[in-house]
């Protein structure tokens, strides 16, 4: 039977799903050894796995390959919690570091975006070569790669890849991006915009050869960034440019995995349409809940940070997932 989504008295409602979430996962942590691997990718792109292995030989269970969303990284609470409920339940599990995120900007200070296939190729590459089961749970921008890789390259993605789990992927990042600018999430936009404005002069610091000063000082949305900072070093004409070729919508009909894409109705930046529009693969399940915010889903579960979404990526996994 399904899982069904039932938000905590008072916590219904996009905002309060949304930075409940944030409050929720503050505190979880990661209590299992961890080793750290480095995976090449194209464009001397150095990414950092957080590799969880069970006991006994690698090939006998399956891998979870955890990617997160717009500057998070291995410790965001969402991937923390989905990890615990895979590890639980027999799961290798590999949080992966997008480009320059996290612990990963010491080794490559690289600016990543949301159309960064190759490096995700790379890595799914590098973890067939080690399992045999292979299923990728992708978070925000984290969700919106992973849809886009498996589609473009599903030719060359490995057979070992079997499943995947987008969790509110933003599939238009025009509209996602136009969404966040609007008055009512300027809260939001702020957050964002100020994160990802200290990681480029941290970027810049370390690679003043790639990265011009000040460039990112006049951005005030995410889309004047994406035009400035973004668009201009991912190899892109400006940011429209960049959202027509990273968004993973038109390439939903292309995918032949099994995939659940979860989201929300009340999600504030990504509305249920922007979705809802695309043409789909019928290996692709929507699910959209009442509320659930942006990343929120702060209910009953037995996920750690109350991340019902957790609990469900991992049921449809289970259901999906050949598993000894």
């Amino acid at each position: 039977m399904k899982l069904s989504f039932r938000p905590f008295a008072l916590l219904a409602g996009g905002h309060r799903q949304t930075l409940a979430g944030q409050f929720a996962r503050a505190r979880v942590t990661w209590n299992h050894p961890a080793q750290d691997i480095i995976v090449d990718a194209p464009g001397d792109v150095r990414i950092l796995l957080r590799a969880t292995w069970q006991a006994g030989p690698l090939s006998e269970r399956p891998a979870l390959l955890l990617i997160h969303g717009l500057e998070g990284c291995d410790r965001s609470g969402y991937m923390l919690s989905t990890g615990e409920l895979a590890y639980r339940t027999g799961w290798h599990v590999l949080r992966m570091n997008m480009r320059g995120c996290g612990d990963a900007l010491r080794i490559c200070p690289l600016i990543y975006n949301a159309g960064v296939s190759t490096d995700l190729m790379a890595v799914l590459d590098w973890l067939a070569s080690k399992v045999n089961t292979i299923a990728v749970g992708g978070f925000s921008l984290g969700a919106n790669l992973t849809l886009l890789t498996l589609a473009r390259h599903r030719e060359a993605v490995p057979r070992a890849v079997v499943a995947a789990a987008a969790v509110s992927p933003p599939v238009d990042l025009a509209v996602a991006a136009d969404t966040l600018s609007h008055l009512r999430n300027r809260i939001y936009q702020s957050y964002y915009v100020g994160k990802i404005k200290r990681a480029y002069r941290l970027r810049q610091k370390l690679r003043p050869e790639v990265y011009a000063p000040d460039r990112e000082q006049a951005s005030r949305t995410l889309r004047e960034y994406d035009d400035a900072i973004v668009a201009p070093y991912g190899g892109y004409r400006d940011a429209d440019d960049y959202y027509a070729k990273a968004s993973s919508g038109p390439h939903l009909a292309d995918l032949d995995r099994a995939v659940l894409l979860l989201a929300a109705s009340d999600d504030p930046f990504i509305p249920r349409e922007s979705i809802l529009r695309w043409p789909l693969a019928p290996t692709v399940e929507v699910e959209i809940t009442d509320t659930g915010g942006h990343m929120g889903f702060v209910g009953h579960t037995t996920a750690p940070g109350w991340f019902w979404a957790a609990e469900r990526v991992m049921d449809f996994l289970q259901q999906t997932v050949p598993h000894p």
